[in-house]
């Protein structure tokens, strides 16, 4: 990690209203592999929290391999018959490939890396240590910078809300990511409240009060609070970068404020079984996580396993961004 903060004497990001909320208590780790209440403490104050080498040299290069078929599936569909399974942008090059979702559903022969990944005592560890024990896994997905792409990931919070429970993106590395070359910059203590991310980037471009920027490198995860503000600057003759994101909530926040339901949260509990299966086909010697969802929780198995990969989100709980070129667009948390 290389911090780079900025005298910004009393200045303070702007913002809409304030949604500080008290977050649940961190509590003692049940296994060795989640979170301490030391690092809790400091995700909770800061926003995010780097776990360097979290997955081993075999995952990140299972993974690699994965998303070169989800990369070349998406190239192949193109932007015409991209739906919502591959994201598109324009660029001055043209139309360019930046984003794969429902990465579970993209591997229809041999082991299921990204599944694998999911099922892992690291990752459901960690899901547990900040969402309790009804952690749903909301979304999955590889973004991507390919080669020679240097655009911009604006400033932004990936979705606001009332702040009651944890909302966090696990995003693991699988290619280094350094300072002048797309190294993220974050905010921290930003995710407090929904920010004016337009007068932001007017007012102090890249350099808000007190960013850092977070080197990473390949098998390394970085935990982000979905409302702590981050973005990257734009670069150029960049390699190939490759993150894969998972979305954690607790299934009690989703109950209270949508924006799904109930049968919707099932269906995306049923991913869990799956890949606690993956897991042990790819790692048999190793000892499975202890899942201990509430019973009325539990997911009935479909028999089709395929359907079960893809659960696709007919709404989503709105964000904070700032296009180029647009007026001051606010969006507001889910109040359903």
């Amino acid at each position: 990690m290389t911090s780079h903060t900025h005298d910004h004497a009393e200045q303070v990001l702007p913002f809409q209203m304030s949604t500080a909320a008290p977050q649940p208590a961190p509590s003692a780790p049940r296994t060795p592999l989640h979170l301490t209440p030391e690092q809790v403490r400091f995700y909770d104050e800061n926003g995010y929290l780097v776990l360097r080498n979290f997955a081993s040299t075999e995952q990140v290069a299972a993974l690699r391999a994965a998303s070169e078929g989800w990369m070349e599936a998406g190239q192949q569909a193109g932007p015409a018959n991209a739906g919502s399974d591959y994201n598109f942008a324009k660029r001055a090059v043209g139309e360019v490939l930046y984003r794969v979702n429902y990465v579970h559903s993209k591997t229809p022969d041999g082991p299921n890396a990204s599944l694998a990944f999911l099922g892992s005592p690291e990752v459901l560890s960690v899901a547990e240590s900040l969402c309790g024990p009804n952690f749903v896994p909301t979304y999955e997905s590889l973004v991507f910078k390919q080669e020679g792409d240097g655009e911009q990931i604006p400033w932004h919070q990936d979705a606001v809300h009332p702040r009651k429970w944890r909302i966090f993106n696990l995003g693991l590395y699988l290619d280094s990511s350094t300072i002048g070359a797309g190294a993220l910059r974050v905010v921290p203590g930003s995710q407090r409240q929904i920010l004016d991310v337009c007068t932001i980037r007017e007012q102090f471009g890249w350099d808000a009060p007190e960013v850092i920027q977070v080197e990473m490198q390949p098998g390394d995860a970085l935990l982000h609070d979905v409302m702590v503000l981050h973005g990257s600057e734009a670069t150029s003759g960049n390699a190939l970068r490759r993150t894969l994101y998972f979305e954690f909530r607790a299934a009690e926040q989703i109950a209270e404020e949508g924006p799904w339901d109930s049968e919707w949260v099932e269906r995306r509990l049923r991913l869990i079984p799956l890949a606690l299966e993956a897991q042990q086909q790819a790692h048999p010697d190793a000892a499975p996580f202890d899942w201990q969802p509430d019973e009325a929780l539990k997911p009935t198995r479909l028999a089709d396993a395929q359907e079960e990969l893809k659960v696709a989100h007919s709404s989503h709980t709105p964000g904070m961004w700032c296009s180029a070129g647009d007026a001051v667009k606010f969006a507001k948390p889910t109040d359903s």
